[in-house]
């Protein structure tokens, strides 16, 4: 009989981190999560998941613990803060200390996964999508940060097996940030600053793709872009939400010099709102397209979801969970 695969999940109680959990538990994993805050485990009631306390930041107390794990994937991280310090402290120097203390006390590890982002990579030149030939070129902190945090793993792969995933947009259950248009269209407005267009995944694909990462040793040392193979404008995605929740929408055309006065305001309104200065860096750019062909060749990833059912799935599971 196999033993249990063990592994150790950073970021786990968040939106994607709790999919991925959900989705190594149903591939037969034990899974324990490190987590910084116990009051923050509403998305895994009701799993069989171990935990941890801890910080990426200050790893010492894990340091006994990390050679029990087989598996580790690291998705702690942080997408919005007001500074740019707060982003380099966890993406980049957090990442760093954490690898490094994994490559010192895991001489077992199978495989060590860090989730990225397509901002890392940055908007894709000429419209032609980013792949892993594309020079990385992030026009945000957050994406700055998320690239220094991807180098401190990659620095390590004579040493462990290493995977680096980078997704595009991430939309689903759970998610809050999507959450923020499916209200605006709600509401019937949807600021518009020109057409852009976007690649996206829909969350079980992603984690689904991730944990298929580590089944073949083709991907060890490699970074690769998980897709649903299409590309969507702005107005694909407003469409989509309006038709699944039956309402009519009004374009409200932002002109881009208000973009970053807007963002402030927000910024002093709301902690941590997905309208900040840093998102606006990236909105500027109109292409965020990127090729998932290396991931299909090498681990047969094949996305289920388009965008149609995505947004029907995510819009049921605010309505039942009474955010719409």
């Amino acid at each position: 009989m196999d033993m249990m695969k063990q592994a150790l999940v950073t970021g786990g109680t968040g939106f994607i981190g709790s999919h991925l959990v959900e989705e190594l538990i149903k591939q037969g994993y034990d899974v324990t999560c490190l987590i910084r805050d116990k009051s923050k485990l509403l998305w895994l009631e009701g799993f069989h998941v171990s935990f941890i306390q801890g910080d990426c930041r200050t790893v010492e107390p894990l340091a006994e613990r990390i050679g029990e794990f087989d598996y580790i994937f690291h998705l702690a991280g942080v997408t919005k803060a007001s500074s740019s310090a707060e982003f380099y402290c966890t993406n980049s120097k957090g990442t760093a200390n954490f690898i490094e203390m994994a490559a010192k006390h895991n001489n077992k590890i199978k495989r060590f996964v860090h989730l990225s982002t397509l901002a890392a990579a940055g908007p894709c030149k000429d419209g032609i999508p980013s792949d892993t030939s594309s020079e990385p070129d992030p026009v945000s902190d957050y994406g700055k940060s998320k690239l220094e945090g991807e180098q401190c793993v990659l620095q390590y792969k004579d040493n462990i097996p290493v995977t680096v995933i980078r997704p595009p947009a991430v939309y689903g259950p759970r998610d809050k940030d999507m959450y923020v248009v499916f209200k605006m269209i709600q509401h019937g407005i949807f600021p518009h600053w020109g057409e852009s267009f976007y690649s996206m995944i829909y969350v079980e694909d992603l984690a689904r793709g991730i944990v298929d990462s580590v089944k073949t040793d083709k991907t060890i040392g490699k970074t690769y872009y998980l897709s649903d193979l299409n590309v969507y404008s702005n107005c694909d995605i407003a469409n989509a939400i309006a038709e699944e929740l039956e309402c009519h929408y009004l374009k409200i055309r932002v002109p881009k010099f208000l973009m970053h006065p807007i963002a402030g305001i927000s910024e002093k309104l709301l902690k941590h709102s997905i309208i900040n200065s840093d998102k606006i860096r990236e909105l500027n750019y109109t292409h965020w397209v990127c090729n998932s062909d290396d991931a299909m060749k090498d681990f047969e990833f094949d996305p289920k979801v388009c965008l149609k059912e995505g947004i029907k799935w995510t819009a049921n599971w605010y309505k039942i969970h009474k955010w719409l």
